[in-house]
């Protein structure tokens, strides 16, 4: 079967299983159902046809067998699959069942969805008061197995011949719950467009060493990843992030297993209060990418234990009680390696030009050299808001600033206001290949292009008090055409000539028909 029809039609299939709780719960409780039962029925597919394989080779030897599938990248106890569950899915307790077998799933694979003790499907209950009492509960869940046990959801390797076939449709879930999500939506997930965009700029390379500590589900980490495989052809990297959210740490573990991303390492915790990415000394990691999409200004984020941060990460300043937009940008700018590190960070405008203890600190970073170029998104493209959002990025191997006059010249921060590019959605703008092709080129040129474009020096940006948004630099006005009266008043006048000829018209007309006085 062709690849594209295999992913339209298990997108299609998968999407259609949502129908099973619409209407009962929402779409933000249920997503976590149907993203775990993809996650097993791909591991119990790839289970079945391995095992399938080895009884053509070997005949029916099912101990021997059993012992090859000892060294399997994943065990599954033979109770824990998908085909146990749905041979029973007649009886009572479907709920207690898919509870018991995500267990011992966990147990038979040691660390791989574990963390610190914490489980992947910690959060996750089947057998829940949400779904409705036990008879309603049972049916659904019934409903459920019996959706995925659909042709179309025959996701063994035989079948669908690629990994990223099932990872990409991990991905058209998520991306379609955020999409219809709200509010939420943006605390687990990435446009893709943006992530590509991100990923272009910052241009990992391999042996990089990646990070987004506000991680969500993992799209843009794995986004840099893929990039390093597209361009370089090589598998040389490791990604690390910390999620807050304990169901989307679950997504992030679950979607790095579904792409083939085995060199990660994902922690549980708040990143700014208890950040858990630490050298064997008790330091922060460094790293040579951290990218993130943390919350928009993150009200109650840590300020009180900020002033007394074991790791000093606000030495430039504390960040203000109710917007935390600065906190993840100082965390992240901490955790950068000394020659080779470079972030991207996406924010609120507000983050660009806010005084008070904001500014003081947007001023140190800016003295410091470090931020390298700032670039205006257009509006509706983060899932759960409308408001345009921008990309900062920061490097590590900017030359220091010399003393004196003209310091910072030729070097500056480029300014790109790409706002009012994009193509138009029903609900949500997206960013074309074109338009994120544009800003990169852009961004590598590190040229001034006519109200698109500028590259500012660091006298100019101190002559605006290092306030940085973006229309005091990048000048995008468009003058209205002058008006050339003596023309409108010669059409004008022909305009009347000509009512007056139809009037004599129409008058003759009339008198042909007898209306004529």
């Amino acid at each position: 079967m062709n690849d594209k029809i295999n992913q339209d039609s298990i997108n299609k299939a998968l999407w259609a299983a949502c129908d099973t709780f619409r209407g009962t719960i929402s779409a933000d409780t249920y997503k976590d159902f149907i993203l775990t039962m993809l996650f097993l029925k791909y591991i119990s597919d790839v289970w079945q046809d391995h095992y399938e394989g080895y009884q053509k080779a070997y005949g029916d030897e099912p101990e021997l067998i059993d012992e090859m599938m000892k060294n399997e990248r994943f065990v599954l106890p033979r109770e824990a699959s998908f085909y146990a569950l749905f041979e029973r899915r007649f009886e009572p307790g479907n709920g207690e069942r898919v509870d018991q077998a995500l267990h011992a799933i966990e147990e038979a694979n040691g660390t791989k969805l574990k963390d610190a003790g914490k489980s992947v499907f910690q959060d996750i209950s089947f057998n829940t008061d949400k779904l409705g009492e036990e008879k309603q509960k049972n049916t659904i869940l019934r409903h459920l197995l019996e959706d995925f046990a659909k042709p179309e959801l025959n996701l063994k390797p035989s079948r669908v011949g690629s990994l990223d076939v099932i990872g990409s449709a991990y991905e058209y879930l998520i991306k379609n719950f955020a999409a219809s999500g709200g509010q939420k939506a943006g605390e687990f997930y990435t446009p893709p467009e943006v992530s590509d965009l991100i990923a272009e700029l910052l241009d990992p390379q391999p042996g990089d060493s990646i990070c987004d500590p506000a991680c969500g589900s993992g799209s843009l980490l794995m986004k840099c990843g893929r990039k390093i495989v597209t361009n370089h052809g090589s598998r040389q990297y490791a990604l690390y992030g910390q999620e807050a959210i304990g169901s989307t740490w679950s997504l992030a573990k679950m979607n790095m297993f579904l792409h083939g991303e085995d060199n990660h390492k994902i922690e549980w915790g708040d990143t700014i209060r208890n950040p858990k990415l630490l050298d064997k000394n008790g330091g922060l990691l460094h790293f040579d990418i951290v990218t993130a999409n943390p919350p928009f200004s993150l009200d109650k984020w840590g300020h009180d234990e900020a002033e007394h941060d074991p790791f000093g990460r606000f030495r430039r300043g504390i960040p203000p009680k109710t917007k935390g937009d600065y906190a993840f940008i100082l965390h992240m700018i901490e955790t950068l390696k000394p020659k080779t590190g470079r972030m991207g960070v996406v924010v609120p405008h507000g983050v660009l030009f806010r005084g008070s203890a904001e500014g003081k600190i947007r001023q140190q970073l800016i003295e410091e050299n470090l931020l390298d170029c700032v670039i205006g998104l257009p509006e509706k493209l983060f899932y759960g808001t409308g408001i345009p959002a921008a990309i900062l990025i920061f490097r590590k191997d900017r030359l220091p600033l010399p003393p004196g006059k003209g310091r910072g010249e030729g070097q500056g921060v480029l300014f790109i206001d790409a706002s009012r590019e994009f193509k138009a959605g029903k609900n949500q703008n997206l960013l074309t290949d074109d338009n994120i092709a544009k800003i990169v080129a852009t961004y590598r040129a590190r040229e001034s292009i006519d109200k698109y474009a500028y590259l500012a020096s660091l006298e100019e940006i101190q002559e605006n008090d290092y306030n940085l948004n973006i229309p005091r630099y990048v000048d995008t006005f468009e003058e209205e055409k002058e008006i050339d009266l003596i023309a409108v008043r010669k059409e004008r006048l022909e305009l009347k000539k000509q009512l007056a000829a139809l009037e004599e018209q129409m008058d003759g007309y009339l008198k042909e028909l007898g209306y004529a006085e």
